[in-house]
């Protein structure tokens, strides 16, 4: 067990992916413009922050997130409120951490779940299992007493090997072994979220704003499957695939903004995709609501119409775009 080598298969699938994303974080090495459009970066941590607590039953809209991160007040439960200041306060320590120091690991921990569980920061020292989105249990996890010795094991796995195994197939493995062990109370999976971001800011800036966190969200049913999975078969294979899936998306949908030009067209459509969530359709007067316009004409020139000609916004009724029972959603 001292030499414990998590067990995962190298697939074709994996190196497709790792070519298609290797391929579109070259078109995104000149990312001037993601660099500079600072109201994209902070939407999409934003996003970030909203959607790995969705994940884990966070019902504060991501609005409401917006909202907190800003210093506004918001009505809701406090300790999901607690909550959303906390992985704001976690996600900004990015840029300081080790990804492979265990240290490191409870420090964002501790400050994950501030005010939210009774030893922040500590390894679990009672019994714990995994559960999906409809509360089945899709895993027990290791004996509290196995814990230390488990995250020692995968840490140090990490350090012998992070220059021999391309840190997106790592970070992955790591994602997976870490929700396994479950080595805290409570917080495991918003950790490991974050974390694998950690791992891969560390090898390639461009990962600090990129939303990786809502591209799971769109799929959590997959997430939860994956990981049952590999519980199944005994090692990280699918998940490995899953994330590497999750990563290339994520880099389309920012090859789709950050081609555009600096205008105030662009930093329009993206205002507008941040109040909108994907394949989730939403009337002209909800989106009007978030995005706090009174004239459907604004946010038909403004918004919708530019947006929907970059084939980024799709109309429930395409060949009746003026019905009035119009819905318009994110693709």
């Amino acid at each position: 067990m001292n030499n414990y080598i998590p067990p995962f298969i190298i697939t074709n699938k994996m190196v497709d992916y790792i070519s298609s994303i290797m391929e579109k974080i070259g078109k995104l090495d000149n990312y001037a413009n993601f660099n500079k459009m600072s109201i994209l970066r902070k939407n999409n941590r934003i996003c970030s922050i909203h959607s790995s607590l969705a994940i884990e039953a966070n019902s504060l809209s991501i609005n409401q997130v917006k909202d907190l991160i800003s210093g506004k007040k918001v009505i809701g439960p406090q300790k999901e409120i607690q909550e959303v200041k906390n992985a704001y306060k976690a996600y900004e320590m990015l840029n300081d951490m080790n990804p492979y120091s265990i240290k490191d690991l409870k420090k964002i921990h501790k400050t994950m779940t501030y005010l939210i569980v009774d030893k922040p920061g500590e390894f679990r020292n009672g019994n714990e299992g995994v559960f999906d989105e409809l509360g089945n249990c899709i895993h027990m996890c290791p004996p509290p007493e196995q814990v230390d010795t488990l995250m020692n094991q995968l840490f140090d796995w990490m350090k012998k090997r992070k220059n021999d195994i391309h840190p997106l197939i790592l970070s992955s493995v790591f994602h997976y072994e870490f929700v396994f062990i479950h080595p805290f109370q409570d917080g495991n999976g918003r950790t490991a979220r974050l974390w694998q971001n950690i791992i891969l800011y560390n090898w390639h800036k461009i990962f600090e704003y990129l939303p990786i966190e809502s591209e799971i969200k769109k799929y959590q049913a997959g997430y939860y499957k994956a990981i049952d999975d590999c519980n199944k078969n005994g090692n990280s294979t699918i998940f490995i695939e899953f994330m590497l899936k999750m990563i290339d998306d994520v880099l389309t949908d920012a090859l789709k903004v950050t081609n555009m030009p600096i205008t105030e067209k662009a930093m329009n459509i993206n205002k507008l995709l941040q109040v909108m969530e994907y394949n989730i359709p939403m009337t002209a007067n909800d989106i009007m609501n978030k995005l706090k316009i009174k004239s459907k004409e604004t946010l038909r020139k403004t918004y919708l119409d530019p947006a929907i000609n970059e084939g980024l916004v799709a109309l429930t009724i395409p060949d009746k775009p003026t019905s009035k029972n119009q819905m318009y959603y994110k693709i």
